[in-house]
This record gives C-alpha cells, structure tokens and sequence, in this order.
C-alpha cells in the first residue's frame, strides 16, 4: 500500500480566503462539482480533486486504502497553508471522514454527501472491480446512472449527466477497480466517535446507496455531526441539485472561524 497520486484543480476564489476542498464520487470527476464552485468561489478558495485514474490523475500502479486517499488530500492541504474545510461525495465522502480521523488538525469542518462510514457490501465490490478489470467501466454505465440519479436528473439535466457517465467510461479500468477495493475494506463505524470537529452528513431523497440511515449513523456517531436531506437527488447531489448543495455547503462552512 502506498499514497496515490491525485490531481487538483487550479484554485478558484479571492486569494487568502479560507480553503474550501470538494471530493469525488467513484466513477466521476471534478465535473461533478463544477456548478457548486462558482458559488463557493464568491467566499472561498475552492479545489477539487480526482481519483487516480479518473478524471486529471494519474492511474494507479499500487493498491491504496480510503485512508491513504485522505493521506493524499492531507499532502495538497498542507501545501495550501494546513487548513482547510471540506466536502466529498460518495468515496469522496469517505475520503472526508479518514480525512478526520487520521489529520484532524488540517481540517476546521467537513461535509459528508451521499456517504457513509462503511458503503456496500464487501464481495460486492469486489466482484464489481473484476467486472471493471474484465469488461471495461463502460460495462458499469447504465447500473451506475440507475444508482447514481434521481427520476428526473438526466433529463433536467442531459448534458452534464451524460458528461458524468462519459466520465466514468474515460477512467482507467484498473484504477477503478482498486477504487472498489478500497472501498470493500473500508469500514470507521467504530472510530467516528473519535470525530470532534462539525462534521455535516447530507443524502440524497432517493439515494439508494447511501440513504438517510448512513446520513444518520455518522451525525449521530461524531461529536458534533447533523443530517440533512437534500431533496430531489439521489447519488450526486452537486450535479442534480447545484443550488440546494451550494446553499447548504455555504451555511454550513459560515459557521467556522478564523
């Protein structure tokens, strides 16, 4: 096991502002944020990153764990001046609570979106990383858009979805997979009570991966943690519903001080 290598988007935002940090969802890039950053950016300055092998990252050549994904989040934060708050979705989500857990010090308030503090079934997942390996991401398009929107999301919005799945079917087979296995292995359940910092656990109104009891768990499992419902979304609420997840992130970011 080793850090991956990730890629980072060039900064938007007033320079000096507080540093805000958005995380994928698997199978997705920083695509899936680009409507949200703009209303970030009035007040922050906002980065996101890809996953190895999506998006701008590099592939990976080595199996990582979620918590070595944090690690590399924890790597870029510290170049940016060693604080930051931050937001992901999915494994992104994951990535926020280890984030948590193993660099409390880098982080002033986290946003846990269509996540949990385990995900899946772990031969799932597994089996999902042979498919990936053997049959291409492109195999994973239609099961993946089932999952990842709500009734209406693709066609309220058909060009950035169909940007999305095009997203998924662009990343490295093998990257995804070892993304998939990360996640088999990746359980906190029994250490987010470790959490003291405001930690924001939001789901999606027809998430069926990461439906409100994931939300609940961690809210009521950290320290300090609340759930929302985002209505209207079900996996990938910044995409499906740009202003509700921008005006939540916002109030909830507001409540830092520095």
């Amino acid at each position: 096991m080793t850090v991956p290598r990730i890629a980072v988007t060039a900064p938007a935002g007033p320079e000096g502002a507080p540093f805000v940090v958005l995380g994928p969802s698997l199978g997705t890039s920083t695509i899936l944020w680009e409507d949200v950053v703009p209303a970030l950016a009035a007040d922050y300055r906002v980065v996101a990153w890809d996953l190895p092998g999506h998006g701008a990252s590099p592939v990976a050549d080595e199996p990582f764990t979620v918590g070595e994904l944090a690690d590399a989040v924890a790597e870029h934060i510290r170049e940016w001046g060693g604080r930051a708050l931050y937001a992901g979705v999915s494994l992104g989500g994951a990535v926020g609570l280890e984030l948590c857990l193993r660099h409390p010090e880098l982080v002033d308030r986290a946003a846990i979106v269509a996540s949990g503090a385990q995900l899946g079934d772990p031969a799932a997942w597994h089996e999902r990383a042979a498919q990936a390996r053997t049959q291409s991401t492109s195999s994973l398009i239609v099961g993946s858009a089932q999952r990842w929107f709500a009734p209406d999301s693709i066609a309220r919005r058909p060009e950035l979805t169909g940007r999305l799945l095009h997203a998924l079917q662009d990343a490295d087979d093998d990257s995804y997979a070892r993304c998939c296995e990360a996640l088999a292995a990746y359980d906190v359940r029994g250490r987010i009570a470790e959490i003291g910092l405001p930690v924001l656990a939001a789901w999606g109104e027809h998430d069926a991966v990461a439906p409100e009891a994931k939300a609940l768990e961690i809210a009521e499992g950290v320290r300090d943690g609340r759930a929302v419902r985002i209505d209207g979304a079900a996996h990938l609420p910044p995409a499906e519903q740009r202003e509700a997840t921008a005006r939540l992130l916002q109030e909830f970011f507001e409540g830092t001080s520095r």
